[in-house]
């Protein structure tokens, strides 16, 4: 049973579905088609740059939506036929569309603006993320909370076995960090973001961004898609939408996510979009499953050698 999976914030770079675009008709229709949606050339900016425009979060999200559309769309067209799907963040928005729940023309609008209303709910400088390796999400909670001191500092990215990023203040995710090698961290490493995402800081922008998600014209999942929030599957419009706002400002549970993946039934996953860093957090979760990371025709042919059994998608439970 096959799961694609969606890469998040961060995977971005320069050039990326050039070579697809190129070889592929239809991911080069499928960046016109995010052309056309944005009225402006989104599919210059993936191929040429420049990078510190591809950077800003609400240039980065639509990009890489469009990146992960284009790879799902080739993937389905050459036999690999999803069961279930999941995204990092952003690329639970890429699974909504590949699972027709969203519109691609709404979901690259509707990202463009969640990038910008993350960007604007603090102020630049004031919040931070960190990434805390090799301790727990026990000893990672009570380091947020023994640091706190007033200010919010939070997990906000459950990614892995002892790979948890945090979110919040400064100076509060700083004193998280101090206190988390304490309790036995290995590193607590700065990450150059713009804001910090997932965690309560972001509820302005779960705000802004809620009614215009409400609003969207949105569909049953053709298959399930498993929720950044609670790592449940979400078989209908109504409760898709709520996990996408739910996720402004909750944590991402990825690696729940990937375990209940795995106990659903997926035995493959396949990574639609930039780079592969899923696919590195997934083998550190279970390395009995495989894994494939699609970013350009290399990728394609080496899944396609290996997944030798096509699956249907089998129908929306009721």
């Amino acid at each position: 049973m096959i799961a694609f999976v969606f890469p998040g914030q961060g995977a971005q770079k320069m050039g990326m579905g050039q070579s697809l675009a190129a070889a592929f008709p239809v991911c080069r229709e499928t960046f016109a088609e995010a052309d056309e949606a944005l009225g402006e050339s989104l599919s210059t900016l993936c191929f040429e740059g420049p990078d510190d425009r591809l950077m800003l979060t609400e240039n980065t999200q639509p990009a890489i939506l469009a990146m992960s559309t284009a790879v799902a769309r080739l993937a389905r067209s050459r036999g690999l036929q999803p069961r279930f799907a999941a995204g990092h963040s952003l690329g639970e928005y890429s699974a909504h569309v590949a699972a027709g729940t969203l519109s691609f023309a709404d979901a690259l609008r509707t990202v463009r603006r969640r990038g910008r209303y993350m960007q604007e709910a603090v102020p630049v400088g004031e919040g931070a993320m960190a990434a805390i390796l090799g301790l727990d999400a026990e000893g990672v909670e009570r380091a947020c909370a023994e640091a706190a001191q007033g200010q919010v500092v939070t997990p906000a990215n459950l990614n892995a076995p002892g790979q948890i990023v945090i979110a919040g203040h400064a100076a509060a995710v700083a004193r998280a960090g101090e206190r988390a090698k304490a309790l036995g961290a290995r590193r607590a490493i700065g990450l150059a973001v713009s804001a910090p995402f997932h965690c309560p800081l972001m509820k302005p922008a779960e705000d802004r961004l809620a009614p215009e998600l409400r609003a969207l014209a949105s569909h049953d999942p053709a298959f399930p898609v498993v929720a950044n929030a609670d790592a449940q599957p979400k078989r209908t419009a109504a409760e898709s939408i709520e996990a996408l706002v739910r996720q402004v400002s909750s944590p991402v549970r990825w690696e729940d996510v990937v375990r209940r993946l795995i106990a659903d039934g997926v035995k493959t996953f396949v990574e639609a979009g930039p780079g592969s860093v899923l696919a590195g957090l997934i083998r550190k979760i279970d390395r009995s499953v495989a894994v494939f990371s699609i970013e350009d025709e290399a990728g394609l042919d080496s899944a396609l050698q290996a997944i030798t059994i096509v699956e249907e998608p089998r129908p929306v439970e009721s």
